[in-house]
């Protein structure tokens, strides 16, 4: 359950290390709360340092702090309850930032990822991610 002010580890190359929720895109359902698949908007509290060379690299950092970008929330501390009556919880709050496109910012994913993606749209991330559990 992410909501305002909850910290995320972003989870591609996009740039960003720490991204902060400031709003809950399209959730009426659960009062503003987000999970696994759903967008959010968030600002970026720390990203990796850019060097000169890296600024003139084809593959340079695509974010810096304090920008406002979208993302879509990958794994949760918060339990999921799975159709068929399992659970899964993750160690942390990870998400992957988006471009206004909704396509991902990042050409890599670093981390597990949640297999719910799949089953809302977000089969792109699911199929980059070295696993899915």
């Amino acid at each position: 359950m992410i909501g305002l002010k909850s910290t995320l580890n972003c989870i591609d190359n996009s740039g960003a290390l720490i991204v902060e929720c400031v709003n809950v895109l399209k959730n009426k359902v659960n009062n503003g709360w987000g999970s696994v698949g759903d967008e959010i908007v968030v600002v970026v509290q720390r990203a990796r340092p850019i060097s000169a060379a890296a600024q003139a690299s084809v593959n340079a950092v695509k974010v810096r702090r304090g920008d406002v970008r979208r993302a879509v929330i990958v794994r949760t501390r918060k339990p999921v309850r799975r159709p068929d009556g399992s659970y899964i919880r993750f160690d942390d709050n990870a998400a992957v930032l988006l471009n206004n496109k909704k396509e991902m910012l990042g050409t890599r994913i670093g981390g597990i990822v949640s297999a719910d993606l799949r089953l809302k749209g977000w089969g792109k991330i699911a199929s980059l991610a070295p696993k899915v559990v």
